[in-house]
């Protein structure tokens, strides 16, 4: 077993590594991947549980469920590296999801709907239209220089002022439709001016 690897299991799950106990669903685990994907890339270690024990697994069975994920269940398609690590009797699999180039990826749920997921700390969310819009622009290298409107002006002084918004509060203050204001933010988000944090429940906004 490399020591990187032991490494990386001590250190525990964080936003570029996920354990897996084994892959049961390739819905699922598709999920784990696009989040990934849509971050910065991440590493995936099959065969290890949540409580950092090496379990190990039947490889080629996990193997052939990666594969079709990435595969069949993701899109675009991901090309993921699989490389297989044992430890006394057991084995286990590191696999490696890269920075993805064409973003937003999205992942295929069981009722065979497509969802963009974003890593979050330890967890694959559901991104929000307003983090769909970024990952698309960011593909798109469309880093034009906006003109400041009131409307911006009102959201960079109201955040120089207060910890955070959300998109429901800006509609609100200004009353703007969420599509106005959703603009507004991605622009703002894609030129590094506001960033953007992911929760379970919604997102919110703050200067960068």
């Amino acid at each position: 077993m490399s020591k990187r690897i032991m490494r990386l299991i001590a250190a525990g799950e964080n936003e570029v590594l996920d354990f897996k106990r084994e892959v049961s669903n390739p819905n699922k685990i598709a999920k784990t991947m696009v989040s990934f994907a849509n971050h910065k890339g991440g590493r995936l270690l099959v065969g290890v549980d949540d409580e950092k024990k090496i379990r190990g697994v039947n490889t080629d069975e996990e193997i052939y469920m990666l594969e079709k994920a990435a595969g069949f269940f993701c899109k675009p398609m991901l090309d993921i590296a699989i490389k297989e690590w044992t430890f006394g009797k057991k084995s286990i699999l590191e696999v490696t999801v890269p920075d993805g180039s064409d973003k937003p990826y999205y992942a295929q749920d069981e009722k065979g709907k497509w969802w963009v997921h974003i890593r979050v700390k330890d967890q694959s969310l559901l991104a929000s239209k307003v983090v769909v819009d970024v990952l698309r622009k960011q593909t798109k290298d469309d880093h034009n220089v906006i003109s400041y409107s009131s409307k911006e002006k009102f959201l960079l002084n109201y955040l120089d002022q207060n910890d955070k918004i959300t998109l429901k509060e800006y509609c609100a203050k200004l009353n703007l439709s969420r599509k106005r204001a959703t603009k507004i933010l991605v622009n703002l988000i894609s030129m590094g001016i506001v960033r953007v944090h992911s929760t379970e429940k919604f997102d919110y906004y703050t200067l960068s």
